[in-house]
């Protein structure tokens, strides 16, 4: 099902004996669109500490409530490595995490999830082959520098503005992912600045080029005329199949689904 990122802010992370804290970022990486962690604030159980929570701890999310229930205990999440809320998460401290909780690697392998098309895994089978906690990393000239993650915090790349190859039209002011993949599927985009007749539409992850925190942008190659005229979004409304299908045939592109769900989306790099 398709749900919007916002949905996840402020929702309790419960684990299997009692509250470890609620969402207060959600990091994504720029290149797959798969949502990595959950930034979790603890408030007073572990005096305001931040910690991270992958989807491949989560059990289920319930809208109802307003929890996601994970596969956790909350001495796991005590003893688990820290961040520094101020730094970039590097791939060091991500292999560490994942080493930590025995956690495949997600970066790699052809499809959104390492080998897998979802955050799921058998630990059985990581404890039968560990040398899937020990990726091959490129070799660093400065031993002491991090790799890039291409980890982004929504909250940060919402405002963005959308750059199309004609010209700037609207900003992002959403995201809206798949909570079965945990996948970004779409970006909202707000044109009211932008143009007399306000609406926001949707903006599919497989069509952005490349997002420049420098200039806060977010590049595509579809044009300004075609965006203007984009069918409009309304984010009370729950998004159907046919939806998607009219906005892909609008813009006469290929939906992700096309490509193969477990794929990843073309290397923009």
């Amino acid at each position: 099902m398709l749900r919007g990122v916002a949905d996840l802010h402020g929702y309790t992370i419960c684990a299997s004996d009692g509250d470890i804290g609620r969402v207060g970022k959600v990091y994504f990486d720029d290149k797959a669109w798969g949502i990595r962690y959950l930034v979790v604030d603890t408030g007073d159980w572990l005096r305001d500490r931040q910690v991270l929570v992958s989807p491949y701890s989560v059990e289920r999310v319930d809208a109802a409530t307003n929890q996601v229930h994970v596969r956790l205990t909350r001495q796991q999440v005590r003893d688990s490595p820290s961040i520094d809320s101020h730094k970039p998460v590097s791939r060091q401290h991500e292999i560490e995490y994942l080493r930590y909780y025995r956690y495949p690697t997600y970066w790699g392998g052809p499809n959104l999830w390492g080998m897998g098309a979802y955050p799921a895994f058998d630990p059985a089978s990581i404890a039968q082959q560990p040398e899937a906690l020990e990726p091959r990393l490129p070799p660093l000239a400065d031993s002491d520098r991090p790799l890039d993650t291409h980890l982004c915090d929504t909250s940060v790349v919402k405002g963005y503005h959308l750059e199309t190859i004609d010209g700037k039209i609207g900003h992002v002011c959403g995201f809206v992912y798949d909570d079965e993949a945990w996948a970004i599927r779409y970006l909202t985009i707000d044109t009211r600045t932008w143009w007399p007749v306000s609406k926001e539409v949707l903006i599919a992850t497989h069509w952005v080029d490349l997002i420049d925190e420098l200039t806060a942008t977010v590049s595509t190659s579809l044009t300004l005329d075609a965006v203007k005229h984009s069918p409009p979004y309304d984010n009370s409304v729950a998004i159907e199949r046919s939806y998607e299908l009219a906005l892909h045939a609008f813009y006469g592109k290929e939906g992700y689904w096309d490509h193969g769900r477990s794929a990843l989306p073309p290397d923009r790099s």
